[in-house]
């Protein structure tokens, strides 16, 4: 009793002080934590070994699923959505400027007592026109609620990914979680290195930008895929350990395409703090049959297989397919039935709308306590957030580069050094 009455103290304390201050002014009378995306990271590399999920929410079902898996689990999560998803031309109803109300929503109604961290995931830029419209639309992300985001330039060559997120850095709140990208993330072709992932850090560094989260292209892919490509675990952790001394954690991409047992090698051997999860729990929510890779299965003549009674009902199902068959979307083109039929998912029966998010919940709680290791990593951001006093915390890095050696001049010098082969180009949803 004496333990419950302390965590709930704690509580209470954490949900005073450790609310972004975007937060604070849009959802006032919230009894919902929700954090800067650095506390996240904090918790789970204080745990070690562990990472948690970044649920890419592109539908309610999906948000309400992970975020009763996290109070199951007592872990500190991610809710994010891809710009690709939900931004400008999204393909979700559920998009960067609406996902903190979602979350906020669902918290309070469901009585959610994690800390979560709504995240703007591949925040994509592709050149110096995409800069510059992103010096406007950031902060109205950050208005929006966000509070963590990942500058995706990954596109780009590695001089113009450097200077992209220096650009955009004073757009960026000190306090938010920050997510960098080298190698653009797509499989097996182009891989991320050891010298790209320095350059990055180390040119970030010499100008006081200290990242939480470091994506690499180490050999994932995202969306649905026919083959378990597979993550590259060795040079992941080959990756990490050259850049210890700048103190970031990994962030996995395309999470979907891969084994339990090789996401446990990735949560034990190297630093990874944030999973990515996205195509596997549309999926789960729709009632499809996915496999241990959390990859939908199909049946002899290429058609996804429906699991009766679970997910959506039959009959909008149906509609779903014959919608898609309208459109000649292939299998991966699936996830843009997200917005056209969004008011239909919600106008379905109770029991249907809550089968669909009991699923995703079913399989996040799983992926949380017995491949991720991030059971019981709540407590540890909320301590996070009382021992900094604040839901500011400070960035586990500092400076210890020299400015003068990162120029914009010498950027583009070093930069010449490095290996910009990346491959044919890829696809950025998970």
């Amino acid at each position: 009793m004496a333990k419950d009455a302390k965590q709930s103290r704690d509580f209470k304390k954490a949900l005073e002080i450790g609310r972004t201050p975007n937060i604070v002014k849009l959802f006032p009378n919230s009894k919902a934590l929700i954090v800067s995306g650095r506390v996240i990271n904090s918790a789970l590399s204080a745990k070690g070994k562990a990472m948690t999920i970044a649920a890419n929410g592109r539908n309610v079902f999906v948000i309400r699923g992970v975020l009763r898996a996290a109070q199951r689990a007592n872990a500190a999560v991610i809710i994010e959505i891809a710009k690709s998803e939900g931004g400008a031309g999204a393909y979700c109803a559920v998009n960067l400027w609406n996902m903190a109300t979602h979350v906020d929503r669902a918290m309070n109604e469901l009585g959610i007592t994690v800390p979560v961290a709504i995240h703007a995931d591949h925040y994509q830029l592709k050149n110096q026109k995409d800069v510059e419209k992103a010096r406007v639309e950031i902060p109205s992300l950050f208005d929006a609620g966000i509070t963590s985001i990942a500058i995706d330039a990954s596109q780009m060559p590695d001089e113009e990914n450097l200077l992209a997120n220096i650009a955009l850095n004073p757009y960026i709140p000190k306090w938010a979680g920050y997510e960098t990208e080298v190698g653009e993330i797509k499989g097996k072709e182009g891989l991320s290195t050891k010298e790209e992932a320095l350059f990055l850090i180390r040119g970030l560094n010499a100008h006081g930008i200290f990242p939480d989260w470091i994506a690499l292209n180490n050999g994932t892919t995202h969306g649905i895929e026919v083959s378990d490509a597979g993550i590259q675990v060795e040079l992941t952790a080959g990756i990490h350990r050259a850049l210890e001394p700048y103190s970031v954690s990994g962030a996995q991409h395309g999470t979907s395409g891969n084994s339990s047992d090789r996401l446990r090698r990735i949560a034990a051997e190297t630093k990874t703090t944030k999973a990515n999860v996205a195509t596997a729990l549309q999926m789960l929510s729709w009632g499809l049959e996915v496999n241990d890779y959390g990859n939908a299965k199909f049946d002899g003549n290429k058609n996804f297989i429906k699991v009766k009674g679970h997910g959506v009902t039959e009959e909008l199902w149906a509609e779903m397919v014959e919608y898609a068959r309208g459109k000649e979307w292939k299998s991966g083109d699936y996830k843009k039935l997200n917005l056209p039929f969004d008011n239909k998912l919600q106008g379905q029966p109770r029991e249907v709308r809550e089968r669909m998010a009991k699923r995703v919940e079913d399989f996040t709680f799983t992926i949380l306590t017995k491949v991720f290791n991030a059971r019981n990593t709540a407590p540890l951001a909320v301590e996070a957030i009382l021992r900094a006093k604040s839901f500011n915390l400070k960035p586990a890095a500092k400076r210890i580069e020299k400015p003068a050696d990162w120029t914009e001049g010498k950027i583009r010098e070093r930069a010449k050094s490095l290996n910009q082969s990346k491959g044919p180009s890829g696809n950025f949803d998970d």
